[in-house]
């Protein structure tokens, strides 16, 4: 059966809602990366080239061998293991760590917990109505999860990439280790690079 959008429209609704997520979520992602898991004094190019280095490997082996991951606990691995290289365990922020520490395990079972109560719920609330009719319906909302997904993901995908640049105009006295935001060309150019990236990458 035919989809809802044909594949070049669902590629582009997914790449325009990564981008619209600049209007949406506060920087939270970009400040933890950026200021919130190693002490910025620490920081310098070598330090944030290890971590990328060890993040993109690490993601290259779980892609290789199959393994899920997430390549967003690679970059905070990354940048901790390259912090502690450099400085010791004194240079890690523990509260920013361990917050990124616990949501690798509150975020599944969250995930898992709302997905399962909302399956029962949608499938108790349609128990006596016909499957075309549902068919019908749910193929258009996929539209709104389409949407919702594609925020999320930019949301997070395109903060994590502020916060590393962040980090490293900091280290190189381009912006101020007291800023409550990064300049705001990084979020820019950063939220249209994930909804081009998605634009052009997401046929695979």
């Amino acid at each position: 059966r035919k989809g809802v959008l044909k594949p070049q429209y669902a590629v582009a609704w997914a790449a325009f809602f990564n981008f619209v997520a600049i209007f949406i979520f506060q920087l939270k992602v970009a400040t933890t990366v950026g200021k919130g898991t190693i002490d910025p004094v620490v920081v310098d190019h070598l330090v944030i080239m290890g971590a990328l280095i060890g993040a993109i490997t690490w993601n290259l082996i779980t892609w290789y061998y199959g393994i899920p991951s997430s390549s967003s606990h690679a970059l905070i691995g990354g940048l901790i293991g390259a912090a502690v290289a450099k400085a010791g365990t004194g240079a890690l922020i523990s509260s920013g760590v361990m917050k990124t520490v616990m949501f690798i395990f509150i975020s599944p079972f969250l995930g898992f917990l709302f997905g399962t109560l909302l399956m029962i719920l949608v499938a108790w609330m349609l128990r006596r109505t016909a499957p075309r009719r549902v068919d019908r319906w749910f193929r258009r909302l996929q539209l709104v999860s389409a949407s919702l997904y594609s925020l999320g993901h930019g949301g997070n995908d395109a903060q994590k990439t502020i916060g590393i640049i962040w980090m490293l105009l900091i280290a190189a006295g381009y912006a101020s280790a007291d800023a409550k935001m990064p300049p705001t060309w990084t979020i820019w150019v950063c939220y249209i690079a994930i909804g081009l990236g998605t634009m052009f990458g997401g046929w695979r």
